[in-house]
């Protein structure tokens, strides 16, 4: 008879086997998050063209993009909490920190909602603010994000963009983690 450990030995053993060298399925280079020098690409854009603020309509739908290694043109589409939410704005409107995060006045956050996890791809034009269909939270671009209405807990992640040869570019991490916490 075949005793717990030998199995847990074996099970061990086949899952190291079966283990692909290098990175493990969360660190594939296609679901790490954003990086610095990360180009900008529309999700549904098969040619993978780097976007840049001309591209982003002033104060209107935000554009849902995936960064891009401009290296290998890996797109980071390999996890749906990598998809950026970009909105323009003329750069009086934007608050200190949220400017100083812009680049030609197009802000970068994350598309996951802080509450449950549901996509935030809703604009309320009239209110000039980014809504969470499930639970209505509701957010303000030009302020970092912060959370106006709703249940949700805190601010989206932002993204700081620079724009480097016309193109928008990532300039540092989102500034949280991408976690939801259902209240």
């Amino acid at each position: 008879m075949i005793d717990r450990r030998t199995i847990l030995r074996c099970g061990l053993g086949a899952s190291l086997a079966f283990r692909r060298p290098g990175l493990s399925a969360q660190e594939t280079p296609a679901a790490l998050r954003p990086r610095p020098g990360d180009v900008l690409v529309r999700i549904d854009d098969a040619t993978k063209t780097p976007l840049t603020a001309a591209d982003i309509p002033l104060a209107a739908t935000p554009i849902l993009a995936w960064a891009m290694d401009p290296t290998d043109t890996t797109v980071r589409s390999g996890s749906r909490l990598n998809r950026v939410l970009l909105l323009r704005f003329d750069d009086a409107a934007l608050g200190g920190e949220t400017k100083a995060r812009a680049a030609g006045g197009v802000v970068a956050y994350s598309a996951i909602c802080t509450h449950t996890g549901c996509d935030v791809t809703d604009w309320v034009s009239d209110e000039r603010v980014l809504s969470c269909a499930c639970h209505f939270s509701k957010y303000n671009p030009r302020d970092g994000a912060m959370v106006i209405d709703g249940p949700a807990p805190r601010p989206l992640p932002a993204l700081a963009l620079k724009i480097d040869g016309g193109k928008l570019v990532v300039a540092a991490p989102f500034t949280a983690r991408i976690t939801f916490d259902p209240a």
